[in-house]
């Protein structure tokens, strides 16, 4: 207690002085964001500069507490605006982000939907292309001889039609089916039924 009289006049007074200016020091280097987030930070600063100074005096500090920081109304203003503008930014990041999620699953589904168009035809075009496939595998194997018998015959039709004088080799297909169609017996089986 001897010291604390003979080093100071009013301990209290001079204490909350210490507290002022040490805040002043320890918050001036913060940003005004860092400065109401950090309070343990600042708290445990405060709490070292007390105690080393205030024992000098006789006393020792146990303790210290910081309520709350309320800086001058400029500082306070300046802050909010800073907090105000930083919310803004993250709306319009969170916007931008949405929008272009949005974008990328129309793009999505649009790719998806080509996709699938271009299946559909590749299907249809292959389904065309077996189908083609099949009608020439039968007629390969079921139509080769009677069309090449169609063609002739349609040859000697337009032969017949212009008067046109046409030789027919016996035993050929050719003579039974005109033949047939004209109602006629080949002369070959008119000879044998004599």
């Amino acid at each position: 207690m001897k010291s604390s009289i003979y080093n100071i006049n009013d301990y209290k007074y001079q204490i909350v002085n210490l507290a002022r200016t040490t805040l002043r020091n320890i918050i001036g280097t913060l940003t005004l964001k860092s400065a109401n987030s950090e309070r343990g930070k600042i708290n445990a600063e405060l709490y070292r500069t007390l105690l080393t100074e205030t024992r000098k005096w006789g006393i020792e500090v146990v303790r210290t507490e910081l309520k709350e920081i309320d800086p001058p109304k400029d500082v306070q203003e300046t802050m909010n605006k800073v907090v105000k503008a930083e919310n803004e930014k993250i709306a319009a990041i969170d916007y931008a982000t949405a929008a272009e999620t949005v974008a990328d699953g129309v793009k999505r589904a649009k790719i998806k939907e080509a996709e699938g168009v271009k299946q559909a035809k590749i299907l249809h075009a292959e389904g065309e292309a077996e189908a083609i496939k099949l009608v020439n595998e039968s007629a390969d194997k079921y139509f080769v001889g009677n069309a090449q018998t169609l063609r002739k015959l349609e040859a000697v039709e337009n032969a017949l039609q212009s008067n046109a004088k046409i030789v027919v080799p016996t035993g050929s297909k050719l003579v039974n089916i005109i033949g047939e169609m004209a109602g006629l017996v080949p002369i070959s089986k008119r000879s044998k039924m004599d």
